[in-house]
C-alpha cells in the first residue's frame, strides 16, 4: 500500500468543503479556485473541479453568473446560495469535530 494513495483520498474527502469555503468569500472564477487550491497543496485538476462544481450547483448549493471578459469568452463566477451557506456552516462544525477527534487520538499516542 502506498501512502500517496491515502493522502490523495484524504484530500478528496475535504475538497468539497475547501471549495465551498473559497466561494463563501464572494464571487470566484474557477481558475482562481484552482490557483488557491494548488497553492494550498490541494492538488486538483480541471477534470476534478468542474464536475464537482456542477454537482454542487445541481444540489442547489451554488449559483453562477456569466461576466463578459475583455480578454476572451465570458467567465462563469460562482457564489453560494442561502442553502449553500447553511450547508457550509454545517460542514464547518463537522470539521471542528473531526479535528478535535484526530487531536484526541494523536495526543494519546504522544502521551504513551
Amino acid at each position: 500500500m502506498k501512502v500517496e494513495n491515502t493522502q490523495v483520498q484524504m484530500r478528496k474527502g475535504i475538497l468539497e468543503f475547501c471549495i465551498l469555503e473559497i466561494i463563501s468569500r464572494g464571487e470566484v472564477y474557477a481558475s482562481d479556485m484552482l490557483d488557491e487550491l494548488t497553492a494550498a497543496k490541494m492538488i486538483v485538476v480541471e477534470g476534478t473541479l468542474y464536475p464537482l462544481l456542477t454537482r454542487l450547483k445541481n444540489a442547489g448549493l451554488l449559483d453562477y453568473t456569466w461576466v463578459e471578459s475583455t480578454s476572451g469568452p465570458p467567465r462563469k463566477y460562482y457564489t453560494l446560495t442561502e442553502v449553500g451557506k447553511e450547508f457550509l456552516e454545517q460542514l464547518r462544525q463537522t470539521w471542528l469535530e473531526v479535528v478535535a477527534s484526530i487531536e484526541h487520538i494523536t495526543q494519546k499516542n504522544k502521551a504513551s
